[in-house]
């Protein structure tokens, strides 16, 4: 698995690391138990880390209007439709713990508009169909369309930093992979 373990950028390590920087992650072991590779390589620069970890900010305002699976969907879409294996493995594993198969998920009517808007946002965000922009309408806020737009590219930009710096896939996540990815890498 060594696609999985060589990364472009290296971690940081807790260490070596300044007090700023050992203030993050002890603050990513308190509220999540662990520090992930994404969040290590991160805080090379500590604005940028701060930066990316709005995501949950956003998360956080979301998941009340749309529910956890839904978001985790919406989540999974994005990040597989932009082949970033780090994150599509991160929601592919929520998904499967939760006893959800990512690869033929049973959709409601809102689940499938949410994944149907990830994936178009990620094959072509200048022509995202307009049956999508007017399901949205139909069911959200202004506001809570903005924050789904917002959060959408969040989510896109942790893809592209993971896919560009070549983040190391989190040992936790080898065993949710699909096949296609170790054969690919």
């Amino acid at each position: 698995m060594d696609f999985f373990t060589k990364g472009y950028l290296p971690m940081t390590d807790y260490e070596t690391a300044g007090e700023d920087v050992k203030k993050e992650y002890d603050d990513q072991i308190e509220k999540h138990g662990r520090i992930t590779n994404m969040k290590r390589t991160l805080l090379h620069n500590v604005p940028a880390f701060h930066a990316y970890m709005e995501w949950y900010t956003l998360k956080d305002l979301i998941v009340p209007f749309l529910g956890e699976r839904p978001f985790s969907l919406f989540s999974y879409a994005i990040s597989a439709g932009n082949n970033c294996l780090v994150c599509s493995t991160f929601f592919r594993k929520i998904l499967i713990d939760t006893g959800e198969n990512p690869d033929d998920p049973q959709l409601s009517d809102l689940e499938k508009l949410l994944m149907d808007f990830g994936q178009a946002i990620c094959v072509n965000p200048h022509e995202v169909p307009q049956n999508i922009y007017d399901e949205l309408k139909k069911r959200f806020s202004t506001e809570q369309i903005v924050l789904l737009i917002s959060f959408a590219g969040i989510m896109y930009a942790t893809n592209l930093f993971n896919t560009v710096a070549k983040v190391p896939l989190d040992e936790v996540l080898y065993k949710y992979t699909k096949k296609e990815d170790e054969n690919n890498a």
